[in-house]
């Protein structure tokens, strides 16, 4: 994991609908950064629910919210759509962001050991400086901690 108080790497990413999307665009913005395993599988669509049902909380904070797997943009569109996602969601299956963020880890999983994202946030601040970071986050109360803890 990356540590507080360093600075958060920069990259771009397509969105879900295929708009190039660059960290340093919100320069000036507090900042969300998850990183998910997987678009509609139970955990991952939970904690995107429950950003979705605080979005307007962070939005009066103006704060930016980011989703990031190694999904495709197309994979993106339809859960962003589903679920009615009002944030960005970021595709990175070439793993740009996921490693430069160390979120690409070793997981076991019934005996059965992968490669993969572990579920993490990084809330980085408006002066682009890592401010806090939240590893193996619950999905349900992930979007809420962030809140009580930013307030």
């Amino acid at each position: 994991m990356l540590e507080v108080g360093t600075k958060a790497p920069d990259f771009t990413l397509p969105d879900q609908n295929g708009n190039m999307v660059s960290l340093s665009d919100f320069a000036g913005k507090r900042v969300v950064l998850y990183f998910y395993p997987k678009d509609n599988t139970p955990g991952c669509t939970r904690q995107a629910c429950a950003f979705a049902g605080t979005y307007a909380e962070f939005q009066k904070r103006d704060i930016q919210v980011i989703g990031v797997s190694k999904d495709s943009v197309a994979s993106h569109l339809k859960f962003a759509q589903k679920y009615d996602l009002p944030f960005v969601l970021l595709a990175d299956p070439e793993l740009q962001a996921i490693q430069a963020y160390d979120v690409w880890k070793e997981k076991k999983l019934y005996g059965k050991v992968s490669m993969g994202v572990v579920r993490t946030t990084y809330i980085i601040g408006a002066d682009g400086m890592i401010e806090a970071v939240m590893p193996k986050v619950k999905p349900d109360t992930n979007a809420q901690e962030i809140l009580d803890r930013l307030s």
